[in-house]
């Protein structure tokens, strides 16, 4: 199969263009071609967004909303086939791919409700006879470039909101992903989008996305990523006076106090840190844990860490699929040799796995450090596979400072029965989320997603916050006094 670009309504495939292989994960077969377009690619996708875009923006945004409700119906309709092909291109087990699909209907419908809100504000004006409201305006075309963790879910946080709120978008998956972008297609053209709203362009970032923050008529740019490249993004765009949305990297903790319930603490840990074989931003990279505990603590993960079985994510009992790539397994495994020189105590895992089949895809063990120190490297940088460091703190405050010790500020959470202790770590945790007696990992989508510090600029993903990334503040004033008045002067 070959994945050709997608715009105007159409699938494109013009002039020569490159072909690179999609592998999966679980085994290294080869499942499709995408194409690596061009910066002339992105050239026609946008004047094809922005032919679209002046007429989109007239329809009613209730009538804009219903495109929705159908998109969202068609995902629901086809969810085991989408969850299917997420597990082949990506590698999450498929209990997962069909959580993330739900995610992306759940995002369907609860942003088609917006159409008939998208609400702005009245309020008096200090002058008489005279009228003064804000309004929601579309900002034009959006661009959106997404990962390859999450890419159904992360995709529909960003295109939903700017179509809901009268945008066109251009949409730079990821390489190693293209093929959900291929099936959000054609359930965007069965749903029966207008052409010009939704278009894909494949390729990497340093040619399409570049284009695309370049390019004068892209007037937002959504990015979810690494730090460094979200900040090559920021740079970028600043340059081009682009509102920039970034989402980044995480090195989020979960911390357990003394008077935490350890088998659920257990629970949230395992599922925060390897679920997803710990490819994401919010996985749980560090356990910050109460000196009065650690010793158990450190028995019943390594208890429950002999039930996990790793393998192909299509297969319904396996818990933990591959990571993305062998140059991630490279990665992944440089950071336990770091580990392991800083003088941390590896606990457990800390290999590449290559018997039996698994030697055909990329695997790594579940790994725990402990006796890990704050500053070491595998306590700081963002590793993005399955490995945890385990910390140890003598009080509450200990904890909280250690997880704030970092440069990352996406999600956090803490392990205790002390409400006192819990409103303290909620209002003290640098994180923008914070969850209790619960994982790091598991957002909703009505609740704004995103972080602080090296993890974003400010701007949320997800709930009605998202709506701020895809449309301009309007202030409208009406005067029907007949007469010149002037603010702040003829108030008297």
């Amino acid at each position: 199969m070959k994945l050709t670009n997608f715009f105007d309504g159409k699938w494109q495939d013009i002039g020569e263009g490159k072909y690179t292989a999609v592998l999966n994960p679980a085994n290294g077969e080869q499942l499709a071609e995408v194409r690596m377009s061009t910066k002339d690619d992105v050239d026609l996708a946008v004047a094809a967004a922005r032919k679209a875009q002046k007429k989109w923006a007239l329809v009613p945004a209730p009538k804009r909303a219903d495109y929705l409700y159908e998109i969202g119906r068609l995902m629901k309709e086809k969810k085991e086939h989408l969850a299917q092909v997420l597990t082949k291109e990506m590698g999450k087990v498929i209990e997962e791919g069909r959580g993330e699909v739900q995610e992306g209907i759940d995002m369907a419908f609860y942003m088609a409700g917006e159409g008939r809100r998208l609400f702005g504000e009245t309020t008096p004006s200090e002058l008489a006879d005279k009228f003064a409201m804000s309004v929601r305006a579309p900002i034009g075309v959006v661009g959106l470039i997404t990962p390859w963790n999450f890419p159904v879910a992360i995709a529909t946080w960003k295109s939903f909101p700017a179509i809901v709120a009268g945008n066109t978008f251009i949409w730079k998956p990821a390489t190693e992903t293209p093929m959900m972008a291929y099936e959000m297609a054609k359930i965007f053209e069965e749903a029966g989008l207008p052409d010009g709203v939704a278009n894909i362009v494949f390729g990497s970032g340093s040619e399409v996305g570049t284009a695309m923050i370049e390019h004068p008529d892209v007037k937002v740019i959504s990015f979810t990523g690494s730090t460094e490249t979200g900040s090559k993004v920021a740079e970028l765009g600043g340059k081009h006076l682009k509102k920039v949305s970034l989402e980044m990297g995480g090195k989020n903790a979960v911390l357990v106090m003394e008077d935490a319930d350890l088998s659920l603490a257990v629970e949230g840990i395992l599922w925060s840190a390897f679920g997803t074989a710990g490819q994401r931003c919010t996985a749980c990279s560090r356990v910050i844990v109460h000196k009065d505990v650690k010793k158990e603590l450190e028995a019943k993960l390594l208890e429950q860490m002999e039930k996990l079985t790793i393998g192909n994510g299509l297969d319904e009992y396996v818990k933990i699929g591959p990571v993305i790539n062998k140059k991630a397994l490279e990665k992944i495994h440089s950071y336990t040799l770091i580990g392991k020189e800083e003088g941390a105590n590896l606990l457990v895992g800390g290999k590449i796995l290559e018997d039996g089949d698994l030697a055909y895809g990329n695997y790594y063990a579940p790994t725990i450090f402990t006796d890990v120190s704050p500053n070491m490297r595998i306590a700081q940088e963002e590793i993005f596979g399955p490995v945890v460091s385990l910390i140890e703190v003598g009080s509450l405050e200990e904890a909280i400072e250690v997880n704030n010790g970092v440069k990352f500020g996406l999600s956090s959470s803490i392990f205790s029965r002390d409400v006192n202790k819990v409103f303290r770590a909620q209002r003290d945790l640098d994180t923008g989320i914070v969850y209790v007696n619960a994982g790091t990992t598991g957002a909703e989508i009505h609740l704004p997603f995103g972080g602080t510090k090296g993890t974003g600029n400010g701007h949320r993903d997800s709930g009605v916050a998202a709506l701020d990334v895809y449309t301009e503040w309007k202030s409208i004033y009406v005067d029907f006094s007949g007469k010149l008045q002037r603010a702040q002067i003829d108030t008297e």
